[in-house]
């Protein structure tokens, strides 16, 4: 039977190992991201009128929200973590609570877009936007996808924390055993920086 000091070691090293792997996950994913911005770039910097008249169609207030919402998402995970190193478990709960409700509410703000955006016809395939150039077809099939595969990270994020409910739950996540939390927390750090991005490409630049 090995000693208590093995065991601790073999705990940082499991530790180290499910950093390293996070992490090596989280780079495949701005690899992905970061092809999709450098196409959306480069077709941008060709067709910068049309790419210009079709963002026009978005709402800026609803994008503007929508940082809010994932900006202070990022607060409450962080805050999270910081609770449950404390030993404050109970306030660890509260504030994953908070921090799904913040992408749950995210979904739906980025759901009434979508739904106002299909309402007018502007959607792939659509009679409206066949009407248009090839560049606003480009830049709002960029859009549904981007904007479209980043939801689907953030919903991945709410089940993510919904399984660090059950485990804190369980205390298999604890003051002394933290580390899947914080992958977690990484994991949904990168979704609302991916946000970041998207944000000022799609809303903001002109």
């Amino acid at each position: 039977m090995g000693e208590p000091g093995e065991f601790a070691l073999e705990g940082r090293r499991d530790d180290v190992g499910a950093k390293l792997g996070m992490w090596l996950f989280l780079l495949s994913e701005i690899l992905l991201f970061g092809g999709m911005f450098i196409l959306y770039s480069a077709y941008r910097f060709k067709n910068p009128v049309d790419f210009h008249l079709a963002s026009k169609e978005l709402d800026v207030i609803l994008g503007t929200v929508n940082t809010l919402i994932l900006l202070t998402s990022s607060l409450t995970m962080a805050l999270s973590i910081s609770a449950i190193q404390k030993g404050k478990r109970k306030l660890c709960v509260y504030l994953v609570i908070a921090t799904m409700i913040f992408g749950l509410l995210f979904l739906v703000n980025k759901g009434f877009e979508w739904a106002t955006k299909i309402d007018h016809g502007i959607y792939p395939g659509s009679s409206t936007l066949l009407a248009s150039t090839k560049s606003e077809i480009l830049f709002f099939g960029l859009y549904y996808v981007m904007t479209g595969l980043h939801g689907l990270h953030v919903l991945v994020g709410v089940g993510i924390l919904f399984g660090m409910l059950i485990l804190i739950a369980k205390e298999k996540i604890s003051q002394t055993h933290f580390t899947v939390l914080e992958n977690s927390g990484l994991y949904w750090h990168l979704v609302d920086i991916i946000w970041i991005f998207l944000y000022p490409l799609f809303y903001l630049i002109t």
